[in-house]
């Protein structure tokens, strides 16, 4: 096939290159190949200055954990030591402590990296057990 790579900086380009790399997908040839891992560097490289990832925080990953699990907030609390440890970690004042990131861990089967803040890796807030 031939295809020219579609330089994306807009949203029209964006739905061109999309289509191009639609057309590539089922390709063996390695021109093409090549041709679809340039374009979808190219997606990847607008989606990324256009929609930024924000930092996530404990508060949302376990508001999102709660969502996605059905856990009420008193059952996030028994995870998490008791309805105020739940409080503070959720008003930014707490970090979750090594033994709740444990019971976390196991409960939902995530990486223990989710629950530590950038906040917390630069030592602006209380380290907590």
């Amino acid at each position: 096939m031939d295809a020219t790579l579609i330089i994306v900086d807009g949203d029209a380009e964006l739905a061109r290159a999309n289509t191009l790399v639609a057309a590539l997908w089922d390709s063996s040839d390695p021109s093409d190949l090549a041709r679809l891992d340039a374009q979808a560097r190219l997606i990847s490289a607008y989606e990324r200055r256009k929609w930024p990832l924000r930092a996530t925080t404990t508060r949302d990953v376990l508001a999102h954990l709660m969502d996605q699990h059905g856990l009420t907030r008193s059952e996030m609390a028994k995870l998490l030591g008791g309805a105020a440890r739940f409080r503070e970690v959720m008003a930014g004042k707490k970090s979750v402590g090594f033994a709740a990131v444990k019971r976390l861990r196991a409960r939902f089967g995530v990486s223990a990296d989710v629950f530590v803040d950038a906040m917390d890796i630069e030592g602006k807030k209380s380290a907590a057990a």
